[in-house]
């Protein structure tokens, strides 16, 4: 059998193998593909059974195989991801149960809200975890990225600036309150949510660690999300109660936070794939959020491409410069100032 796992991983892999099944005989292995977290993933079958293989990347800065494993197994004890059969943070190997998906988008179809319960749910469990190691406080991480992207000019300055403003403005007023530090992913979108036809898992822990609550509602609804119902659904059944107007506000900033998030990281994954290269549109314009959503949830846009992770990443940043002013911003810091 010819094997996909590259040579420099193989006597990592074979500890691996032999710790969690006493052998290192692979009946197959096969990549998967699609992923951007930048893991090395194969399906490989061990006695006749299926298996997730993973190879972490290099440790980055918010990436760190120890925190991830620790936050990995947190999950898996809480029954939100898939079990963990081995973890070795300095091998940077994992095996995990192999969950056969199905499409979300098949099985949720309609308005949405059934999906959005769900996940809501999923998230709640998640927040009541024992506590994630903790990394970095959440806004200065988006500080961070926000000063490489100035330093790369990937997209035209002046065009983002006024979503830097914004954000700038945010961080005046937004403080996470204590309460509000809980074990979160940090990274909720489609590739890392899987559907076996009874329930949902939540997979690729490499970015969690102890942040902010609303950081996951944010991506939750940001991704999943799209109109007032589906929010009111998610905040109601998140909080089990009428969300407070302290609630609403932080949630709504947060949203503006996590399109911020989500632009930047798409650029500076696409800036480090082809250094010096930029594309040939460098402003904001393009498809609007609405429409690269829709065509992810149906399947129809995978950002395998290079030119559709830029596309899309200048989407949320388009959407954060809307998001990070106006009145509903404005309100939204009002109620924080009180």
């Amino acid at each position: 059998m010819s094997c996909p796992i590259p040579q420099a991983r193989r006597d990592a892999v074979d500890r691996a193998l032999n710790a969690a099944f006493r052998t290192t005989r692979l009946d197959s292995a096969t990549p998967i593909t699609g992923g951007l977290s930048g893991a090395g993933l194969f399906r490989i079958r061990v006695g006749g059974i299926g298996y997730v293989l993973r190879l972490e990347p290099p440790p980055h800065a918010f990436g760190d195989p120890v925190r991830g494993h620790a936050c990995m197994r947190t999950a898996a004890a809480a029954f939100l991801a898939p079990r963990v059969r081995y973890a070795d943070a300095a091998d940077g190997v994992a095996i995990m149960d192999l969950i056969e998906t199905r499409s979300i988008a098949q099985e949720y179809p309609g308005d949405g809200l059934p999906l959005i319960t769900e996940l809501a749910q999923a998230v709640r469990i998640l927040h009541d975890t024992p506590a994630f190691p903790a990394l970095v406080d959440y806004l200065d991480g988006i500080d961070m990225l926000i000063a490489q992207q100035r330093v790369a000019a990937f997209l035209d300055p002046e065009a983002l600036e006024p979503a830097f403003a914004g954000f700038a403005v945010l961080r005046t007023v937004y403080r996470t309150r204590p309460e509000d530090l809980v074990s979160s992913h940090n990274d909720l979108n489609p590739n890392n949510i899987l559907y076996d036809g009874r329930r949902l898992w939540l997979i690729d822990w490499e970015t969690a660690f102890l942040a902010d609550r609303y950081v996951d509602l944010a991506s939750v609804a940001n991704w999943f999300g799209g109109d007032d119902r589906r929010d009111e659904r998610l905040l109601v059944t998140y909080f089990n109660a009428e969300p407070t107007s302290e609630q609403r506000a932080r949630f709504h900033l947060m949203r503006q936070v996590n399109h911020l998030f989500y632009g930047l990281i798409f650029l500076a994954g696409a800036a480090a794939e082809r250094p010096g290269h930029l594309p040939a549109e460098r402003g904001l314009s393009g498809p609007d959020l609405a429409t690269l959503r829709q065509q992810l949830f149906n399947g129809d846009l995978s950002l395998v491409a290079w030119d559709d992770r830029v596309t899309y990443g200048r989407a949320r940043l388009a959407a954060a410069t809307g998001g990070l002013r106006g009145p509903a911003f404005e309100t939204a810091l009002a109620a924080l100032a009180a």
